[in-house]
């Protein structure tokens, strides 16, 4: 039995969800598009690896913070305080594959202005422990070891952290987008580089 609420675990008090690769996540968007409501699922999807969700952002996210005033997709995510971890509400603007996907699944959903936007078969809500439950089965089914449904939101702190000096940001860019309160946090969600460690180790 699904539990009504999630309070989800550390991700650094275990060993941390594994960061993909792209082409992992074409995998793994290939899987979820084949399956039942694929506009949905893609959507799952792209919430975590564009946006950096956390499952219980992804199942409370509601149309009012999607949408203008003029019901259409905006061009950013207004997450409350009231669904993200320690309150840590923030403004995240919307990558452009996160947005198609937004406005495909708008479409299918008749375009509502209210209510849930990730919903169950049943046409409810679901909640942080079926998002939880909703990637272990599709990580399973592609046999993608070390994964869970923190790995799209590492893998996108991962892919910004190492992005971020090319646009004339910080880390402190990073911090805000993942909605963490201490800088520390989001450094230890960082994977090295190794790539470029070689290229340094080269070099020295």
């Amino acid at each position: 039995m699904l539990l009504a609420h999630h309070r989800e675990v550390n991700p650094m008090s275990r060993a941390p969800a594994r960061v993909l690769e792209a082409a992992d996540v074409c995998r793994l968007l290939a899987h979820v598009g084949a399956l039942r409501h694929p506009a949905r699922n893609t959507l799952i999807v792209t919430l975590s690896f564009k946006a950096g969700l956390r499952a219980g952002e992804i199942a409370g996210l509601t149309w009012p913070m999607v949408l203008t005033t003029t019901g259409h997709i905006g061009d950013q995510l207004r997450i409350s305080n009231g669904i993200a971890k320690y309150s840590s509400g923030r403004i995240i603007p919307m990558h452009g594959d996160l947005r198609k996907a937004m406005r495909a699944w708008h479409r299918e959903c008749g375009r509502p202005t209210i209510g849930p936007v990730i919903v169950s078969e049943r046409g409810g809500a679901m909640t942080a422990r079926s998002i939880v439950n909703w990637f272990h089965e599709a990580y399973a089914a592609l046999d993608l070891t070390g994964c869970s449904s923190h790995s799209g939101r590492r893998t996108f702190i991962t892919r910004s952290a190492r992005a971020i000096s090319k646009v004339g940001g910080s880390l402190r860019d990073v911090q805000e987008l993942a909605g963490h309160r201490a800088l520390s946090t989001t450094e230890r969600y960082i994977e090295g580089d190794r790539v470029a460690q070689r290229r340094l180790i080269s070099l020295i």
